[in-house]
């Protein structure tokens, strides 16, 4: 049987898209964006300014430009697109995320066909160790992952038109991070309050944030483990991107505790996540799931499933909202008194 034209290219370009993955990869490992940012724009200058040879840069900026992460040539010399400033050190930037994704991920991604086939971590298969072990022994990987979890946030401004934070409510980030979720919110929304509730270890790193952007008059700091409790007295609970990776129980336990600790009837549980479904899925949410059994052997869940879930705890979803990137946005009300 004859493949046409379309279908030879449409393979191709699914093909060397892990080649194309690698080139970008090499650009920031590299520090490009930022030397064409600086004014460096030969690959003479480049191969000088990173200690590569000439012949290789010259190779790899021809195919930089032609995934449009730089514009023009030898002649008039290269210039900087959005994709390399979005690239470039410093904060905000997905430069951190590029790396990751590089290294660590690109190894894991490695293991796919024994991690698909096992549904097994493919992360543990290439280190021998767990991600978040390794992460617990690698302070550069961990700072990289942190990095790559603030890179994600970009639908974080989307987060105040999803739901109504006004009326002086007391906003709880359940695994809130590094606290910019939070801060987000309580820039959009002047008369509320907020808490930061995770491990103790985010503490410092979230009270810098919080501290340079909303103040910490308007936050408190509190750390702990959502699946034993959380504080009490909040009028939303959030959680964002909190669910994958932990069995259905545990999930259960950690909207008990929400409940249970909202401050009456017309609070609200709000979780922020990609959802898997099985009709017409579009290609990002179905891939971070693959990703996910990757990197830590879990999944993401449908909503369905998720709803089910809050069922269990005593949750009924009250409406459903889209976000940036297929993100969706849940908000569920307690059926029985907290």
């Amino acid at each position: 049987m004859a493949i046409d034209l379309q279908t030879t290219r449409d393979i191709v370009d699914v093909m060397t898209g892990g080649w194309k993955a690698q080139a970008l990869y090499t650009a920031v490992k590299l520090g490009l964006p930022d030397h064409v940012a600086a004014g460096r724009t030969t690959s003479d200058e480049l191969a000088e300014s990173t200690g590569a040879r000439t012949a290789g840069v010259r190779r790899l900026m021809r195919l930089l430009v032609a995934m449009r992460v730089f514009e023009g040539n030898e002649t008039s010399g290269y210039r900087s697109t959005p994709m390399s400033e979005a690239l470039r050190s410093g904060s905000p930037s997905m430069r951190d995320m590029c790396l990751l994704h590089g290294e660590e991920y690109y190894a894991a991604w490695g293991h796919a066909h024994s991690s698909i086939s096992s549904v097994s971590s493919g992360f543990e298969a290439a280190y021998g160790s767990s991600f978040y072990d390794y992460l617990s022994e690698d302070a550069d990987t961990a700072r990289r992952f942190q990095g790559t979890l603030n890179a994600g946030n970009m639908f974080f401004h989307k987060v105040p038109d999803a739901f109504d934070f006004t009326g002086s409510k007391t906003i709880v980030d359940v695994g809130g991070g590094g606290g910019h979720l939070l801060a987000t919110i309580l820039a959009a929304t002047p008369d509320a309050k907020g808490v930061l509730f995770d491990r103790e270890h985010m503490m410092p790193k979230a009270g810098e944030h919080l501290a340079a952007t909303v103040g910490l008059d308007r936050v408190a700091l509190i750390g702990g483990d959502m699946f034993t409790g959380v504080p009490t007295g909040g009028d939303v609970y959030i959680l964002s991107r909190a669910l994958a990776g932990w069995k259905d129980d545990a999930v259960v336990q950690a909207f008990e505790n929400c409940r249970r600790a909202m401050s009456g009837p017309a609070a609200r549980l709000l979780i922020l996540d990609r959802f898997v479904v099985d009709d017409n899925s579009s290609v990002l949410p179905a891939l971070w799931d693959l990703h996910l059994l990757m990197i830590t052997g879990g999944a993401h869940r449908s909503l369905r499933h998720v709803t089910e879930l809050l069922d269990r705890a005593g949750l009924n979803v009250e409406r459903t909202g889209e976000l940036p990137m297929e993100h969706v946005a849940v908000v569920a009300s307690p059926r029985h008194a907290p």
